[in-house]
């Protein structure tokens, strides 16, 4: 059996201000793990430019990005549920902070790939550290809210990326634009140190007569695996929007890259908004939100089949792909409240490690699968099956609300 150690004070006894001040801590480190998505993908066309690599090469260290990012989520969830969140936090900033200053002075490939896998280790951790803070410092009234600004935060993080890494670029050099990056990243880290006490969690203690295997009881479970394949399905559309809508507006309407660029942060900030308006949505239909989730990516999947077709023309594709990020977005907070509502009591690290990496392998199978697309020309293609792809993420949804309606019923007649 394992055990809660009581470190923090019971989530009902927590004020409005400091449930808000948990929140916002939470969600910059959240804003800075989804940063990280774009360090490398933002600098493709300067790296084809400045180095010739293809597009299957640069496919290839996002994929290393994900690959190391994937395989440390699933671990982590572990190490947070034995050592607490607040140090693993800590750890991944410094991560991030050094991958940074090595890009700064990278001049090869080999060099980028290392570059990657560092960002990846600082990757790895953030949703098995953030969900379990969440979970344990907020208030249960107030648990939809908190999960509404963390994915919120996550977006402004992906918008803030352009904007930052692109003026950076555009002023001072790229090199300069990495160094920027792990100046901010050690800022976040000094921050947060400071507000460290808000951060603590409880550990979950392993009984010395446990049967070995306890700490794995909670793979058995089916809905586990329903949540990693939904992760795995919708992250593989959000990969090809974040790696290569750039390149596809270009090549399909021949857009400038500021606009293209212009684009993936509208795109980023209507998921942002897209979270807030879902926070209400979380908090009103808390039984529903598989289906709430099955909505808003049919939604966004027909959107994006309406971009690929090239029908709407340069300004209509960017307007309704910015959309698409809008439905995606209204979906998040419900997201998380059907991943929570699936997960056993005490296992809180260890599920969300396993079922976020779903989210690391979507992204880095697809900038390998894609990639090949891009290098063909087949950029409506591209598109189109990245569609398809979140419309079975529609049917993991609802497998998963399925499961977890299923364990409730069980529990109940053996209660």
């Amino acid at each position: 059996m394992t055990s809660i150690s009581a470190q923090v004070p019971p989530s009902a006894t927590v004020s409005l201000r400091e449930d808000a001040r948990i929140m916002a801590l939470v969600g910059l480190a959240h804003a800075s793990s989804h940063f990280s998505h774009l360090l490398l993908p933002l600098m493709f066309p300067v790296f084809m430019k400045e180095f010739g690599w293809s597009y299957s090469e640069l496919g290839l260290m996002s994929t290393m990005f994900f690959v190391v990012s994937g395989t440390g989520q699933a671990s982590s969830g572990f190490v947070v549920d034995r050592f607490g969140a607040r140090p693993i936090l800590f750890a991944s900033l410094v991560f991030f902070a050094l991958a940074c200053f090595v890009a700064s002075i990278a001049n090869s490939y080999p060099a980028m790939l290392c570059v990657a896998a560092l960002a990846g280790l600082g990757n790895c951790a953030f949703h098995p550290v953030d969900f379990t803070i969440l979970n344990q410092r907020i208030s249960s009234a107030r648990i939809g809210y908190a999960f509404s600004v963390h994915g919120l935060t996550g977006n402004l993080g992906w918008a803030a990326a352009p904007a930052f890494l692109g003026l950076l670029s555009a002023w001072a050099g790229w090199r300069a634009a990495y160094v920027g990056a792990a100046l901010l990243y050690l800022s976040i880290f000094a921050l947060l140190l400071v507000n460290r006490d808000l951060l603590a969690t409880s550990v979950v203690k392993r009984h010395p007569n446990a049967p070995s295997g306890h700490d794995m009881a909670f793979m058995r479970l089916p809905v586990v695996w329903w949540c990693f394949a939904f992760f795995l399905l919708s992250t593989v559309t959000l990969a090809v929007v974040q790696n290569f809508s750039l390149p596809i507006l270009k090549a399909l309407h021949n857009v400038t890259l500021e606009a293209a660029t212009l684009t993936l942060t509208a795109y980023m900030l209507c998921g942002a908004m897209g979270m807030l308006v879902g926070g209400f949505v979380a908090a009103k239909r808390p039984a529903h939100s598989d289906r709430v989730v099955a909505l808003c990516m049919s939604s966004a999947a027909f959107l994006l089949a309406l971009c690929a077709t090239g029908w709407l023309g340069a300004t209509g594709t960017m307007v309704v792909l910015a959309a698409t990020g809008f439905a995606i977005g209204i979906g998040g907070p419900s997201r998380d409240l059907m991943i929570k509502k699936a997960t056993p009591k005490g296992a809180t690290g260890r599920v969300y490690g396993l079922v976020y990496s779903g989210l690391d392998v979507g992204f880095a199978l697809s900038p390998m699968i894609f990639g090949a697309f891009m290098d063909r020309g087949w950029y409506g293609a591209t598109l189109a099956c990245a569609a398809a792809v979140l419309l079975l993420s529609v049917v993991a949804a609802l497998g998963v609300g399925r499961k977890t309606d299923q364990a409730h019923i069980a529990s109940a007649h053996t209660a």
